[in-house]
């Protein structure tokens, strides 16, 4: 079985958001903690676009799947 493992950075691009790590740092400072109630794709400050390929890769357990729930708890945590 081949998996593919995907690293954050390139989640963060694949969403068209900056993906070098001063940018991810800072997105993340920016929006977290999010709210224990609000699902990670309905976090209002994502673009329907950006929403929607979230919301897919968690619902079809794709090979994003792994790193999508890892930005999850990042954004669930206190800022840095």
């Amino acid at each position: 079985m081949d998996q593919t493992f995907h690293r954050f950075s390139e989640l963060f691009a694949q969403l068209g958001l900056p993906s070098d790590e001063q940018g991810i740092r800072a997105f993340l400072a920016a929006h977290s903690p999010l709210p224990d109630d609000v699902m990670l794709a309905d976090a209002p400050f994502w673009t329907p676009a950006q929403a929607t390929l979230l919301r897919e890769e968690i619902q079809e357990d794709a090979d994003w799947a792994e790193i999508v729930d890892q930005l999850n708890a990042a954004l669930r945590s206190p800022a840095p």
